[in-house]
Order: C-alpha cells, then structure tokens, then sequence
C-alpha cells in the first residue's frame, strides 16, 4: 500500500510533475457502478455483507473504508478518461482492479475501475472502441468476464499462465506465457500483438494496464522482466497511442517486488516515458 503514497511523491520530486498536475476524484455514482457491477452485488459490498467466503475471496478485511477507497479509484478513472480526451494520456496512480467481475470481488480487486470507466465512455458517446491492454502478469479475468459480450470493447491480456487467476476467463485475446520468460521475448512478442491489435480493431480510446509485477524480482510473477525492458514494454504502448492520436488511460496495476524502491521505480518510469513521448 505504501507505493501509492511514495509514486506521487517520487514524481514531484523529480519535477515530472507538479502538484496542480495532481486530482483527488470524488465517488462514483452507483449508476456509473451498475453499469458493470451486478445489482446484488453491489448491495452486499457496499451494506459489507459479503459471505465469509466472498470476503476471503478478495483478500481483503471488508470494512467501509475499503469500500470507499474502491468507489473513489473508478471515479479516479473515470476522471482521468476525460483528462486523457483533453491531453492525451492521463494516470491514476491506483486502479488497475482488473480481477472484478460483473458480480465478485477476487484478489485485492473490488471494483473493476477501467471497466466502470469504459462503460462511462460508451453509454456517454464519447467512444465507440475501446481497447484494454492488459500486461500486468496477472489475466485480467474480471475485465474479460464484464465484456465477453461486448462487441464495443476489446480485450488483450498477456500473462504468466500457470499464475493466479487458476480459473481464467476468455479474454478477446490472450496470451498466456510461460514461466521465466526473459526480456527479448517478451518484447517480440508484445511488438507483434500491438501492431496487429491498432490495425485490427482500430480503437478511439485505449486503457493501458501498466503492473509491474511481470518483474524478476516479484514474489507473484513468474517472469524474468528486467526494469528497462518494463520500460520499454510501457513505450511501445504509449508510442503507438501518441502516434495514432488515441487518447490513453493508464492505471497501475500490481507490484510485489520485496524491495519497495523497485516496485516505484518501476512505476515512475511509466510516467517518465508517458512524460518523454507527450510533454
């Protein structure tokens, strides 16, 4: 938890950013939530009466703090979307809580906040495809549950395969990786699938699901990343967006490196490369 306190600073201090770059995001509304969460999902999280083993499902103690900090992550980005329309690329230093799915909260993720934000855009018209391009190590199941009958959004995941979630679900594409795959590979192979996704799908709006937990040095991962090749791996991602002139929402997903001064290094330098390519 400490990261998303340090990312923030760590940036200021460098001058990458300023404090008036910063926002802190209100709540989201339940309507933008039940526009991906179910109903009676959503009453039970927010009355925290999730059963012993919904609860145990997400990792979390449920209290009403949590759940608070989860409704202000989806509207965290939300608003960033519509930073991202103005300027191009925006961030939300959380988020990224791509194991939530239309009805359950599983692995640290209660909310799915891209997912609400991408229905925001859709139901408001201000996207008509959007892609998700998920490289955190981890599938990002929820995300791929919410939209598996959504022609509108396209989702991509590339992960560890043999890695939580042990049940995956059908992403539009995914590419599920073996362990200990090095940094030249991987390269290649998210080189090749960004170009065919651009051409294919042709988005007007991206969400880029930046975890760094495809590091060597993470406890969860099960690959061999190293931090320059995470960087590079953030640049052929905002390169091709700031290219094609697509609007870019970029969300920070997981990190569990044992040092935690390369977990927010990691995460700094996908600002610092969003900073390189449009400011």
């Amino acid at each position: 938890m400490l990261k998303y306190e340090l990312i923030p600073e760590q940036l200021l201090y460098e001058g990458l950013i300023k404090s008036e770059n910063l926002f802190s995001p209100g709540f989201a509304s339940d309507e933008d939530i039940l526009l991906t969460h179910q109903k009676g999902y959503w009453i039970k999280l927010k009355s925290l009466a999730l059963s012993p083993q919904e609860e145990r499902r997400t990792g979390f103690p449920l209290t009403e703090a949590l759940i608070h900090r989860e409704i202000r992550i989806a509207q965290g980005t939300i608003d960033g979307c519509m930073f991202a329309i103005e300027n191009g690329v925006a961030f939300n230093v959380a988020g990224g809580t791509h194991h939530a799915g239309s009805n359950w909260g599983e692995g640290f993720c209660l909310l799915n906040d891209q997912a609400i934000a991408a229905n925001y855009l859709l139901k408001n018209s201000l996207a008509q495809k959007i892609l998700i391009i998920d490289l955190d190590v981890h599938q990002g199941n929820g995300t791929a549950e919410i939209f598996r009958k959504n022609d509108s959004v396209y989702t991509f995941s590339i992960h560890a395969e043999k890695n939580f979630p042990f049940r995956k679900e059908k992403s539009d594409w995914d590419i599920g990786l073996p362990e200990g795959v090095e940094d030249d590979e991987y390269l290649k192979i998210l080189e090749s699938a960004l170009e065919k996704l651009f051409l294919e799908t042709k988005p007007d709006f991206v969400f880029y699901l930046s975890g760094v937990d495809v590091l060597a040095t993470d406890k969860l991962g099960h690959l061999k990343l190293s931090k320059e090749a995470c960087r590079n791996r953030d640049f052929l991602v905002f390169d091709y967006c700031k290219r094609l002139s697509i609007p870019v929402q970029a969300s920070m997903g997981g990190g569990y490196s044992h040092k935690i001064q390369d977990i927010v290094d990691a995460h700094c330098n996908t600002f610092r490369v969003a900073h390189q390519l449009y400011f």
